[in-house]
């Protein structure tokens, strides 16, 4: 074996260790958070970025949002600090939705690394924290100014002194100032211990820096995900689907085109922007425009400045998916999680059978809040309260399996378990199972969507910041495939919800939220009738909806 064969088999060993400090840096954020977005659900990100603010390496646990527009994030810190005034002890921090990761209640930290004296790393990290003030998470907000406390790139500790003033200031504009304060603090804490197992590592191979480890991961990276871009059919190819939107219908429209070893994909076409919160900056629309290309095209090829400058975005200014400030885009992943199945819409034409159908896609997270002002007072003293849970419909169908029901494609983020939040607020989830006939008929069924029933302990008023979406338009089915059913929120007593903008659930009423379910993949007909019958013993799909959609009869134990 040459000398360069044992070189990239210990830059590979190396490559692997520095996951597994990245991924050790998240797995200490989320022991650490506060807030149940980041402890329960993992709404984060975790990465080391080199000396020119180039991701080498990011933590599996963490949404693709977080992760990608997070790693776009780090050179606005080096705009604004260059590495030559940053000391030993600095750390640092914004929430600029352009800069960071596409609204306000993101925090995103970068730390510098200092061994013997000289910057070897930045490590950075991003949380989701349960409020920033303003209105809420709610879409109703018309400019950036009404969505909360808007943090530009700063100094959250100098020399390791914490940035007290910043911290008052934080404190002062939100409603759960112990939750959001520690959320902080557990993003510092992360980025320590990424540091130390950085250190670990350095020793134990003896390094002193990490330049030529990070050119090797970028450069290997970079070819790898090149040669399986030239292996695809190459040209153009377009797609449209239109959703629910605020105040009228969006269309989403791309063309995605492979070449010459790039991925580019425009969005010319799109809808303009919104008067309201679903605006989405640029940097969460290319991050989920990556992931989206990347899970079909090199899925288990590592996440990296060398992978992610293989895939390519344009959009035209003042559109839904490159909102200019001051837009409101508290709501961006109403857009952004869309983005995936439209890409998918485009690469089905160039390869077939390899991409899912429609899903629901935007998560349907059950934000609620009470207290002054927010719902209307009562008699007696009740429990002010800012709660985000998070909650799935049905992923689309694949093209050899079914579609995945009530998870969170493409976040990635993991449920709230209602006992969490029953413990934490006077909330109750009297009722929480999947929804029957919700996914979409196929050969491969679409995943299902999940009922939940919700009140409140207290003879009190809650209001729900709602940001639905498949409510008016359902996922697609593909290949003759049915679309999943739609997503409804109601009262326990009749009465229709919005799918957008916060709304007031009255005392002692009760709260239903229907979500949505995948579209299906391939003639119904064509499905096995032996699964047709296990669905509906299961109670996955209806005797009647066999009967219609898959022309499947079970009686006195036989499949006809």
């Amino acid at each position: 074996m040459s000398g360069a064969d044992m070189d990239r088999i210990r830059y590979q060993v190396m490559w692997d260790r520095l996951l597994s400090v990245v991924e050790e840096q998240a797995q200490t954020l989320m022991r650490t958070a506060f807030s149940t977005s980041s402890r329960e659900a993992g709404d984060i990100s975790a990465g080391v970025f080199d000396l020119h603010g180039q991701m080498l390496a990011q933590a599996v646990t963490g949404t693709p949002g977080h992760i990608n527009s997070m790693a776009r994030a780090v050179v606005h810190f080096l705009d604004v600090f260059p590495i030559h005034v940053m000391k030993d002890g600095d750390i640092y921090i914004t929430n600029d939705p352009w800069k960071g990761t596409g609204h306000l209640h993101d925090f995103t930290v970068v730390t510098p690394t200092y061994r013997n004296g000289a910057m070897v790393a930045l490590f950075a990290c991003t949380s989701h924290v349960v409020d920033i003030g303003g209105v809420g998470m709610s879409p109703d907000g018309r400019q950036i100014y009404h969505e909360g406390l808007n943090v530009p790139i700063m100094p959250l500790a100098i020399e390791g002194e914490m940035n007290q003033w910043l911290l008052n200031l934080v404190r002062a504009n939100v409603r759960e100032p112990v939750q959001v304060e520690g959320d902080i603090y557990a993003l510092a804490a992360c980025n320590d211990t990424g540091a130390r197992r950085l250190f670990a590592m350095m020793d134990e191979y003896g390094l002193d820096d990490l330049d030529a480890l990070g050119r090797h991961i970028i450069e290997q990276s970079r070819t790898a995900i090149t040669a399986r871009i030239n292996a695809l059919p190459q040209g153009s190819w377009k797609h449209a689907m239109r959703i629910d939107g605020f105040e009228a219908p969006i269309d989403l429209v791309a063309e995605l085109t492979i070449s010459n070893g790039i991925i580019h994909v425009d969005y010319t076409g799109s809808s303009g922007t919104s008067d309201f919160g679903i605006n989405c900056p640029m940097c969460y629309t290319e991050a989920y425009t990556a992931f989206g290309a990347k899970c079909v095209v090199a899925p288990e090829i590592p996440n990296n400045a060398g992978t992610l400058d293989a895939i390519t975005v344009s959009a035209p200014d003042n559109t839904i998916v490159n909102a200019p400030h001051p837009c409101a885009v508290v709501a961006r992943s109403t857009i952004g999680h869309m983005l995936p199945d439209v890409i998918f819409g485009c690469l089905h034409q160039a390869l077939p059978d390899r991409v899912p159908a429609e899903g629901t896609s935007n998560l349907w997270n059950v934000k609620l809040g009470a207290g002054h002002g927010i719902t209307k007072r009562t008699e007696h003293e009740t429990t002010a309260f800012m709660l985000m849970s998070f909650h799935s419909g049905g992923a689309g169908a694949r093209p050899r399996l079914d579609g995945l029901s009530a998870t969170p494609y493409p976040s990635g983020v993991r449920n709230v378990p209602v006992e969490i939040t029953e413990a934490i607020t006077p909330i109750v989830v009297w009722r929480k199972e999947l929804r029957t006939d919700s996914g979409g008929a196929g050969a491969q069924r679409g995943g299902l969507g999940q009922t939940m029933e919700i009140t409140s302990r207290e003879d009190a008023p809650f209001g729900i910041f709602a940001s639905f979406e498949r409510v008016l338009f359902p996922a697609r089915g593909r290949d003759g495939a049915g679309a999943g059913a739609t997503g409804r929120i109601r009262l326990a007593s009749g009465k229709d919800l919005n799918n957008k903008g916060f709304q007031t659930i009255p005392a002692q009423e009760r709260l239903i939220i229907e979500m949505p379910g995948g579209g299906g993949f391939g003639d119904p007909k064509a499905r096995d009738p032996e699964a047709v019958a296990e669905d509906v013993r299961l109670g996955l799909v209806s005797p009647e909806a066999a009967a219609r959609d898959y022309g499947v009869v079970e009686e006195d134990g036989e499949v006809d």
